[in-house]
């Protein structure tokens, strides 16, 4: 591969953006960035990001955070899973490594909720090791720079993108490598539509040459979302609403939920709303039953119902709950 390094440390050093997980090298806050990032927008992160490093300043602190009070922070961010895996991994890390990220890329791949590109962004921004992180936006950058129409879902091609990139990162500067590549492909080498006038590898670009940019990368075949209709239930009883608790495990394990199932008669339609997981669509049509009878559920006041997470999926309907006084 052509060497990009020179010329894409000039602009970063020039253009990139100041974020918070930006100010400090360490690699606790590398990691919980990181982790919050996946499949979620920098501007939803950011509010994020600060409450969190607040509540938990360290990786101790998090270990000995209560669950309930993690996943109530997490709330609204989504990917509940990547919240029990960080709480997991804090825990492992506290007990196995006596609160200090191992620095190497095996290590902190064989660790709760990290992955291949988690473990290379640890490694080279906290530690400066030569160590790629591979995500969608680097994929598109490598996708074009070399003409590439391999599909970027291949996992292979993606392991061996890795360890393309990981043949030119600089010695003392792999930090800043691996962040330039990922704010290269957030700001310029967008989807779509590359902005290749202010691109820094526009010469060095063979789809920009051939004239082809709209054409990579390529995605491969995806598979349509599962659509599956739900009930969702509001029962009150009193001053108080009913809830459960989802499996421990699959789609949104372990938090609370409104029931769901057969409409009772007397019950008072109160909207639909849609929500779109990665895989599957719920399709939800929304009940309200006043003096509802008891059921293999709980019953929570106003103020302890908010005290607990329930999902993005829910929000029209837990919108609705508080509009009640539920």
């Amino acid at each position: 591969m052509i060497d990009l390094t020179a010329p894409l440390l000039e602009w970063y050093g020039k253009n990139k953006r100041a974020l918070p997980w930006r100010e400090s090298r360490d690699a606790y806050r590398v990691w919980v960035s990181e982790i919050m990032l996946q499949q979620t927008r920098i501007q939803a992160v950011m509010g994020y990001y600060e409450r969190f490093m607040t509540a938990f300043p360290t990786v101790e602190a998090l270990a000995a955070a209560p669950e309930e009070a993690l996943l109530k922070l997490w709330e609204g961010l989504g990917y509940y899973s990547r919240a029990r895996n960080l709480h997991k991994c804090a825990k492992e890390v506290v007990s196995r490594y006596g609160g200090r990220f191992p620095a190497d890329v095996k290590a902190l791949r064989a660790l709760p909720g990290i992955g291949d590109y988690t473990a290379g962004a640890i490694a080279s921004i906290a530690f400066d090791l030569p160590a790629a992180a591979v995500d969608g936006n680097v994929l598109r950058v490598h996708a074009r720079l070399t003409a590439d129409s391999t599909p970027v879902s291949d996992t292979s091609h993606r392991k061996a993108v890795a360890r393309e990139l990981a043949e030119l990162y600089p010695a003392g500067h792999c930090g800043d490598f691996t962040s330039a590549l990922m704010e290269l492909g957030e700001t310029v080498c967008l989807p779509g539509a590359p902005r290749c006038a202010a691109c820094p590898l526009q010469t060095l670009c063979e789809a920009n040459a051939r004239g082809e940019t709209e054409l990579y990368p390529v995605m491969g075949e995806k598979k349509p979302r599962r659509i599956e209709a739900r009930n969702v239930l509001l029962l009150l009883r009193g001053n108080r609403i009913a809830l459960r608790k989802r499996p421990e495990k699959g789609l949104l394990a372990g938090l609370w939920e409104f029931p769901d199932g057969e409409v009772p008669e007397n019950a008072e339609f109160c909207g639909e709303a849609v929500h779109i997981f990665t895989h599957v669509e719920w399709h939800m049509k929304g009940y309200i039953l006043r003096d509802a009878p008891e059921g293999d559920y709980r019953w929570f006041t106003r103020e302890e119902r908010q005290a607990l997470t329930l999902p993005t999926a829910f929000r029209f309907y837990t919108a609705i709950a508080d509009s009640l006084g539920f």
